[in-house]
């Protein structure tokens, strides 16, 4: 009866770890403007996000421009453990992500000390070609805003099959560059 118990109990753990270990999230993002909605208006020209898996979650980094043409290069590296995590070149200085399941995942960005907050949710269509992020919350200013944005994966980039690492990425005012720095 022991025996069968340890058997069953390293099964059940087996079972999970690979249901949750998987990323379908990494590789190469594109911002699909056309499919995407924001409210009040999209305070972006193009995104484009890679998602490289890091011990426990995701390293990942964007690259775009803003309506206004100003560049985008925002970066971090997340566990997924929901506990909060340094954000650079963002409106937001942290974030914490959850993956729900292999496809899923649920995001927290924050402002320390201001007034951005956000919640999200991304999901990866079952094709793994799709990247939905739905967030909403409050910006920099105070107004709140909410959006859905979808991604296309590029083609040919296969780094998110049978990988372990949030999306998340969300429209973001880049913080300026220091002179001599680009």
């Amino acid at each position: 009866m022991r025996n069968i118990l340890v058997k069953l109990f390293t099964f059940s753990v087996i079972t999970t770890m690979g249901a949750f270990g998987a990323d379908e999230s990494l590789g190469t993002w594109t911002l699909n403007m056309g499919k995407s909605k924001f409210n009040p208006t999209a305070p972006v020209k193009s995104l484009t996000t890679t998602r490289v898996a890091a011990e426990g979650g995701v390293k990942l980094a964007t690259t775009g421009e803003q309506a206004d043409g100003t560049k985008i290069n925002s970066s971090y590296t997340v566990k997924y453990d929901g506990n909060d995590y340094p954000v650079a070149g963002a409106p937001w200085d942290t974030i914490s992500i959850k993956q729900v399941d292999s496809n899923t995942f649920t995001t927290v960005t924050k402002k320390t000390g201001g007034k951005y907050k956000s919640t999200g949710r991304t999901v990866i269509s079952k094709d793994g070609k799709t990247m939905t992020t739905t967030s909403k919350g409050i910006n920099t200013e105070g107004k709140s805003f909410n959006y859905t944005m979808v991604w296309d994966k590029q083609s040919g980039d296969q780094s998110g099959v049978d990988a372990t690492i949030s999306t998340h990425s969300s429209p973001i005012t880049p913080t300026k560059a220091k002179p001599g720095k680009q």
